[in-house]
Formats: C-alpha cells, sequence, structure tokens
C-alpha cells in the first residue's frame, strides 16, 4: 500500500469526523469511526443497506475530509479495500460513541446508551485500506 502522508493522518483521524462509504448498489453513507490498527470501523444495524450491500460485493470506498473556510486548510484522506463485517463489539462501540459523544455515558441520547448495545443486528463493518492516500489541498483564503 503506498503511503501518502504529507501531514498526520493518525492525528487526522483520530479527531470525530464524518466518513463517508461508497459501496457497490451504489450507495454513500456517512459514517462515525474509529481508526484503529490501521483500519476503520464503524458501527451498521439492520435497518441499513450497507451491511446487505457489503455481503454482496465487499469493494468499498471512503473518503474523511475537512475544510476551513476562514483558514483555507483543507485535508482529505481517501481509501479503498475490501470491507468486512465483524462481530459487535460493545467495548469497541463505546470507544467510538465516547469519541463522538464524550465520556459521560448518562448524557448519551438514549439510542446510543442502550438501543445499539440492544440490538442483535448490529455488527462492526471494518476496512483496512488495500490503498490509503493523504493529501493537503490546502487554499490561500481571499481577504
Amino acid at each position: 500500500m503506498p503511503d501518502e502522508r504529507p501531514f498526520d493522518v493518525d492525528g487526522f483521524l483520530a479527531a470525530p469526523r464524518v466518513a463517508h462509504v461508497a459501496a457497490a448498489g451504489p450507495t454513500v453513507r456517512p459514517v462515525w469511526f474509529l481508526w484503529e490498527d490501521g483500519a476503520f470501523c464503524g458501527l451498521t444495524e439492520s435497518w441499513s443497506r450497507l451491511p446487505r450491500l457489503v455481503a454482496d460485493d465487499p469493494r468499498v470506498a471512503l473518503v474523511v475530509d475537512s475544510c476551513d473556510l476562514a483558514t483555507g486548510r483543507t485535508l482529505k484522506v481517501t481509501a479503498r479495500g475490501r470491507a468486512e463485517l465483524r462481530p459487535f463489539d460493545p467495548d469497541r462501540a463505546r470507544r467510538k460513541f465516547r469519541r463522538y459523544l464524550g465520556d459521560d455515558e448518562e448524557r448519551w441520547d438514549e439510542r446510543f446508551r442502550s438501543e445499539t448495545f440492544e440490538d442483535p443486528t448490529a455488527a462492526f463493518l471494518r476496512l483496512r485500506p488495500d490503498r490509503l492516500r493523504a493529501r493537503d489541498v490546502s487554499f490561500t483564503v481571499s481577504r
């Protein structure tokens, strides 16, 4: 896998950003994710078409980007590879929710405190990219 890293990709992906996952179908889904051990992990449940699409064709593309119009700082990470469905892992789910919702679980929306943990169809979609490309496409702000 070519490693093009013009900025701190691990630091960028450690922030609570939204990834957009594209699968055959075609479909594009925004997902909260964890970046751990060189892989993206996002939670999915039965109400989503994504698990069925990935079961039929595991090839996916994913993009995480940011654009600060005030400073012109624009970063993007794109990934491609074969996704897989992994069993639900409550510890991983808590790490993911803490990343986006904070450490105080009592303050989380109810669906993140109980519904997800009680859903027997909940699973993780995992992508260890065959290709990961990071680009800094920042621009000079017009004043």
